[in-house]
């Protein structure tokens, strides 16, 4: 009888005298909104981005197994939170990524804690994964509402809107992103002369909308994202909002939110975002391979869950395994990072991912030459000066 011998890789790299190759493997879940509001932003496409990233970091030829998985927060906290559960418990997920939408980030981010996972969040805004309830375990990768604010909210009140209401989208991510704005405008000379809260996701804005041109304010701050912003744009347009000569500050709005409403709705808004496809030769030759497979441009999220989970398999390759979420995440904290989407990227001892942000505005129809030839950069602004400062108490470098 003869007994099988089960030679590991490094044996018999010993044995042929090849250099070793890491034995390790990965398991990556995209949790996210893949059939509501904010589909389009993330969804499907942050699974095509991810799966880019793993191709492009070379993971075989380093002897690092991967797998990805996806499914729908569907928006809500409690079933995105029994989904990163069973991931971690049962499936055996090692970091969860991209999950829009702050209330169902938060809850996964603290889950995420007690499993020793990563949670690498791409699309999700609340500066509150970073602060009020930061995590050694959170990396917030891609923007938050105080870099939105510190870019358009500083821009528009500079020019001259010093009177603003809000449309707050009433969970975290909105009422964050009108805090942080409101902060902001106040900072530059600007006042808030009214808000009001907006259930989440919503489809008629004609009330909130009137109550906006009444109250004598020269911007209306749509404090929200995704379906919801677009649906507020076009109900404002019919209302001849902007006719009238109030503005209106789209606060999160991307680059799939302006072509679904074409530059002749789009025309002029100010926005702010990490990432355009068409910034440089590099954003260009990595959208064309996404477009290609996913058949539209990346959004900023997108491109920071391929960005974000380049990162994460480097800090894996470096610790050498994945089990340990605490020590890929310190790791990440200790690494410096640069690629091709967003350049030099340096991960805080709170989790906060510091990198260059943009100021764009949409261009006219004149100006567009192409279907998604949809911005001008006016700015950019350093991550230092995008990002809120790092509390003490959430420097888990120290700690």
């Amino acid at each position: 009888m003869i007994k099988k011998l089960a030679i590991s890789t490094a044996a018999m790299a010993a044995v042929i005298g090849a250099p070793a190759l890491a034995d390790i493997t990965v398991k990556l879940g995209v949790l996210n909104d893949r059939s509501g509001v904010y589909a389009d932003l993330s969804g499907e496409g942050s699974v095509v981005a991810a799966r880019m990233a793993v191709e492009d970091f070379k993971a075989k030829d380093k002897g690092i197994t991967v797998d990805i998985i996806s499914a729908d927060h569907q928006n809500k906290p409690d079933i995105g939170s029994n989904i990163a559960r069973q991931w971690y418990d049962v499936d055996g997920v090692n970091a969860i990524l991209d999950v829009p939408t702050s209330s169902v980030a938060l809850a996964v981010a603290d889950i995420t804690a007690e499993k020793n996972g990563v949670l690498i969040d791409s699309g999700a805004g609340s500066t509150a994964l970073t602060r009020e309830q930061c995590r050694p375990t959170t990396i917030h990768w891609t923007y938050d509402t105080a870099a939105l604010a510190n870019g358009t909210g500083a821009a528009m009140t500079k020019a001259g809107g010093k009177k603003w209401f809000f449309l707050t989208a009433d969970y975290a991510f909105g009422h964050s992103l009108e805090e942080n704005t409101a902060t902001v405008v106040k900072a530059n000379g600007g006042e808030v002369v009214g808000t009001v809260n907006v259930p989440f996701p919503a489809t008629d804005f004609s009330s909130f909308l009137l109550q906006a041109q009444g109250s004598g304010a020269n911007v209306i701050g749509l404090a929200n994202a995704g379906g919801d912003t677009v649906n507020a744009i076009k109900q404002a347009a019919e209302f001849g909002i902007t006719q009238a000569g109030q503005k209106l500050a789209a606060l999160l709005f991307f680059v799939t939110d302006v072509h679904a409403l074409g530059p002749q709705t789009a025309q002029g808004l100010s926005l702010t975002e990490a990432f355009y496809w068409d910034q440089n030769d590099a954003t260009r030759a990595w959208s064309k391979r996404f477009m290609d497979t996913h058949g539209a441009q990346p959004t900023m999220v997108q491109a920071g869950v391929y960005s974000g989970t380049m990162a994460y398999l480097a800090a894996v390759e470096a610790v050498g395994s994945a089990a340990d979420g605490k020590a890929v995440a310190a790791k990440m904290k200790e690494m410096d990072f640069d690629d091709p989407l967003f350049g030099k990227v340096k991960v805080r001892g709170d989790g906060r991912a510091i990198h260059d942000m943009y100021l764009f505005e949409v261009k006219t129809p004149d100006q567009s030459k192409g279907e998604w030839d949809l911005y001008n950069q006016i700015s950019s602004i350093s991550g230092e000066d995008a990002f809120l400062p790092m509390l003490d108490e959430c420097d888990f470098t120290k700690k």
